[in-house]
């Protein structure tokens, strides 16, 4: 079995909205999805992501689920060679949440 055989269970299989939430920089938004990249360390969480973006159309709102402090700093910069914007990072117990928005 190798680095990047391991398969999460994807929570957005149908393509509709995962929830929503408040963020200072852009008030009430609905997630598209959710990018669970706990207990993985870079470059999962930066492929994973760019994967999502990739494939999203504009205007959708991501949550990266990230608890490694490497790969949390590395998504933010990525965000313009995406065509997408880092909308706002927040600390939650175990993890941080990166939101991010197809442009």
């Amino acid at each position: 079995m190798g680095f990047f055989s391991k398969k999460k269970k994807d929570e957005n299989a149908t393509g509709a909205s995962v929830g929503s939430v408040v963020l200072e920089s852009a008030g009430e938004v609905d997630l598209k999805g959710r990018i669970d990249c706990l207990g993985d360390s870079c470059p999962r969480p930066q492929l994973m992501t760019k994967k999502a973006l990739t494939n999203a159309e504009s205007g959708d709102v991501y949550v990266v689920l990230i608890d490694n402090p490497s790969s949390m700093e590395a998504i933010p910069p990525m965000m313009p060679g995406l065509g997408a914007t880092h909308l706002e990072t927040v600390k939650a117990d175990r993890c941080w949440q990166v939101y991010v928005q197809k442009n």
